[in-house]
């Protein structure tokens, strides 16, 4: 409850400093107080110091899982802000609105993570979306952030739409809202719950974008102002893969062998889907938005193995992705060319930079000594154990090693090609060297995951 009132009011605060404060480095400032803040007092909570004690009548319930999920979110946020926060000024003149929507949607976030109300998980949802098709159309100038905003904003509003029409036909059946009285403990549940669960199920794919619902993904994320797109790709899909397995374990984890194998197949759509397409993609930018869907495809198998293993190996998941995700686009907001070529040199211009680079590839690409490489294993581990899966892991595996195809691209794009005089690409110290701390995360992270694991079973 710290991180819920404390983003919701520091929001408030960041609209008042657009028109208080002239200085946008006073507002960048303030909001990364705000940050540091809200990180600290989430701590605290987490080792059980509330400062907010409101009683949710059984709506919401902040356990172990959702307190860790929240500091990671919150953590990568405020990575976000130190490594792209001074490139959102680029973007238009409502500089502290922008930062106030990422606390708004952190709000959002904190409601997904700990609902135990079909209600709440509405509301969160809503409150994470509602800003984002507004950031997402924020360069009003371009006629492609335009048009992704209204791509999204539709194709939301018909997510919505499924989401209402699901619930509905839930509490039809049961009478509540409630997720702990929602699946039956014996005997077969009513076409009505089936129904319900169904529609659930494909408004959150939906929103994790995953395969048949990802269409939207590519030219959202490429309209999208590069900045905005590095949080949309990252922080915001691990809230709904949260809010995902939350949802399919404590409503419907009785119907779990009803569900399983439609949740196998669209992991190995959206594996497909997202891997191969992305081998043909010439901008890094809409590359990286394919590898989302990929991505999303391996935490999916969190889902489908609904264990223990799949619960931490999503949180090590979301963490190794994002970082790396956040650091990749961090560098492509620097650049003016999006594409492989814009790479080309780069490793002979700004070595240091390159070395930082080719971490974040190797873990996106799971990499051993790495943290993406651990949570791909995890999350491999957690299907096994699941049973009866094993054609599921050798797809993974398969789609894993075609992945390095189009990561390795840039790779040699930095190392094996000569530079263009046009491409540098300028950075000031603090750039890099938050970027060395994502990078030393990653290979940390990969080497001791108990720093992750430890902190959940503390």
């Amino acid at each position: 409850m710290n991180a819920l009132i404390i983003s919701a009011v520091w929001g408030v605060v960041m609209m008042f400093s657009g028109i208080l404060l002239k200085q946008k480095s006073t507002v960048r400032n303030l909001a990364i107080a705000g940050m540091v803040l809200l990180l600290v007092a989430n701590i605290f909570e987490t080792n059980g110091t509330a400062f907010f004690n409101v009683d949710t009548h059984g709506m919401m319930y902040f356990d172990r899982f959702a307190l860790i999920f929240n500091s990671i979110a919150i953590l990568l946020s405020l990575l976000f802000l130190l490594l792209s926060a001074k490139d959102m000024e680029k973007v238009g003149i409502n500089y502290a609105e922008y930062l106030a929507l990422i606390f708004f949607i952190l709000c959002g976030i904190v409601l997904t993570s700990s609902f135990k109300s079909l209600l709440i998980l509405f509301l969160g949802i809503e409150i994470i979306s509602i800003p984002l098709y507004i950031l997402t159309g924020s360069d009003k100038l371009n006629l492609k952030s335009n048009e992704a905003s209204l791509k999204y904003f539709l194709q939301g509003s018909f997510s919505t739409g499924l989401m209402l029409m699901g619930i509905a036909f839930i509490y039809g059946d049961k009478g509540s809202f409630l997720t702990s009285v929602i699946a039956p403990l014996n005997g077969l549940p009513s076409a009505l719950l089936l129904a319900g669960m169904l529609l659930l199920l494909f408004s959150m794919a939906f929103k994790a974008s995953v395969a048949p619902f990802h269409f939207w993904t590519p030219d959202v994320y490429d309209g999208a102002p590069t900045v905005f797109t590095s949080f949309m790709a990252t922080i915001v899909k691990a809230a709904v893969f949260v809010a995902f397995i939350r949802l399919f374990d404590e409503a419907f984890g009785n119907l779990h062998h009803k569900w399983k194998l439609t949740i196998a197949l669209i992991t190995v759509a959206t594996l497909f889907i997202g891997n191969i397409t992305a081998v043909f993609q010439q901008s890094v930018k809409r590359m990286l938005a394919y590898s989302s869907i990929s991505q999303a495809g391996f935490m999916l198998l969190a889902i489908y193995s609904m264990n223990t293993d799949g619960k931490e190996g999503l949180l090590l998941y979301v963490l190794a992705y994002s970082l790396a995700t956040i650091g990749l686009f961090a560098v492509l907001a620097k650049m003016s060319d999006y594409s492989y070529d814009g790479f080309n040199g780069l490793a002979r211009q700004r070595p240091f930079l390159a070395l930082l680079i080719t971490i974040f590839v190797l873990s996106l690409s799971g990499i051993p000594l790495t943290a993406g490489f651990l949570s791909k294993f995890l999350m491999l581990k957690a299907t096994l154990a699941a049973g009866g899966s094993l054609w599921l892991v050798i797809v993974a595996v398969v789609m894993a090693v075609i992945s390095i195809s189009y990561y390795f691209r840039i790779l040699q794009a930095m190392y094996f090609k000569n530079a263009e005089k046009d491409n540098i690409i300028t950075v000031s110290p603090a750039f890099k060297w938050t970027l060395a701390v994502l990078a030393a995360l990653l290979i940390l992270l990969g080497i001791f995951p108990n720093l992750v694991f430890g902190f959940y079973y503390f």
